[in-house]
């Protein structure tokens, strides 16, 4: 353990202070503060302005979809991707238990159910196989899609989540899925800027969903955007968070239930200041992690890099200790010393409000939460 000082110093000539070092805090070093007094001059400071149409075209250029919609946050972006791929009352939904409570919560805000299945070890990220031997056991197809015959349920939708920006299996995922007649929805909250074999996650599967909260790569104090190459979800995207308000100048006329989602014009002038950025922000981020890579090689400890045939984003850059001792002195004496670390989160299936879902082993996702601990990844 005797590495962890010399951590702290590396940490330190990192950031170049002898202060406080939190995991990952926000830069704002363009054009943030001229957009937000144009938005405060024009007046249009809520839902509706100029500055939300150019955000959504950005993320529609950078990921490359057909349609993007901007949103309130990133669990506003997951509960609706979930509307739009079907899933509804008495459903239930796969994904996984090594995940922010944000991915449960969506599904259960729908209504519907959390299956907790197991992750890979490789990405941190839900497991294909995992998916394919639960499908195997408890799957039946029907007339109307793929039914849980445990539960009675159907299993309406399957949302892999994109472990601190690294991509999962996408493909042999989502075979899996199709042989099941079960749509894929990314929670892609956290890897804004990363790549499946060339293409942007959240834009693999039927919709995706992104985070701008303040801890996030970018970010627009608060917000998030729903992403997808199928236009007419898309579309339906943009109206459901809409209050499902049918255009008119002046009357107003709701036909369906929708949500005020929409994100505010502020928070969006915020966001396209930190678009423009964003190219800058990862370079940062991948010479970080890269520098992380070369001080941790030969100690003993596993610094965590892309899997094959990706790019990840290197949002919350993690180290995988020997075991969980090993981990708490680490967190213990960093934290002490200035420099903010974490454990990785407890598994939702631990949590008392979804203890009782249906679950398999988890045998990686034990291990990994023993052992995953975040360290700095700030833009330095």
């Amino acid at each position: 353990m005797d590495y962890i000082n010399d951590f702290i110093s590396f940490v330190r000539e990192q950031y170049n202070t002898d202060k406080f070092i939190p995991l990952h805090e926000p830069r704002f070093r363009g054009n943030e503060k001229a957009y937000l007094l144009d938005t405060i001059d024009s007046t249009f400071v809520s839902s509706v302005g100029a500055y939300v149409d150019e955000f959504e075209r950005m993320m529609e250029q950078f990921t490359g979809v057909s349609k993007a919609v901007a949103v309130v946050n990133g669990t506003a972006s997951l509960q609706v991707s979930l509307r739009l791929a079907g899933v509804s009352e008495g459903d239930e939904v796969i994904t996984q238990a090594l995940t922010f409570i944000a991915t449960a919560n969506a599904i259960v805000y729908n209504n519907a159910a959390p299956i907790f299945l197991d992750v890979d070890l490789d990405t941190m990220g839900l497991s294909p196989q995992a998916v394919r031997n639960f499908l195997e056991e408890f799957g039946e197809l029907r007339e109307d899609g793929c039914y849980n015959r445990f539960s009675g349920k159907r299993i309406a939708a399957c949302m892999p989540m994109h472990t601190f920006g690294f991509p999962v299996h996408l493909d042999e995922l989502i075979a899996v899925c199709n042989k099941w007649q079960i749509p894929v929805v990314e929670d892609a909250a956290e890897s804004l800027g990363s790549y499946y074999k060339g293409k942007h996650t959240g834009t693999i599967g039927l919709v995706g969903g992104v985070s701008f909260n303040g801890n996030k790569t970018i970010t627009s104090g608060g917000g998030g955007v729903i992403i997808s190459n199928n236009l007419d979800l898309g579309v339906q995207a943009k109206y459901l968070t809409t209050t499902a308000k049918r255009p008119h100048p002046y009357e107003f006329f709701h036909d369906e239930m929708g949500y005020n989602f929409r994100m505010p014009n502020l928070n969006a002038a915020v966001a396209c200041a930190q678009m423009e950025m964003l190219d800058t922000f990862l370079a940062d981020k991948r010479m970080l992690a890269e520098q992380y890579s070369r001080f941790f090689k030969g100690l003993g400890v596993n610094f965590r890099t892309e899997t094959t045939d990706t790019k990840a984003n290197y949002w919350l850059m993690c180290v995988e200790l020997n075991d969980t001792n090993e981990r708490d002195k680490f967190l213990k004496i960093s934290n002490e010393n200035g420099i903010m670390t974490r454990p990785i989160w407890t598994l939702m299936t631990r949590l008392p409000m979804y203890q009782h879902c249906q679950k398999d082993q988890q045998k990686n996702a034990e291990f990994l939460e023993q052992r995953i601990i975040n360290i700095p990844s700030s833009v330095r």
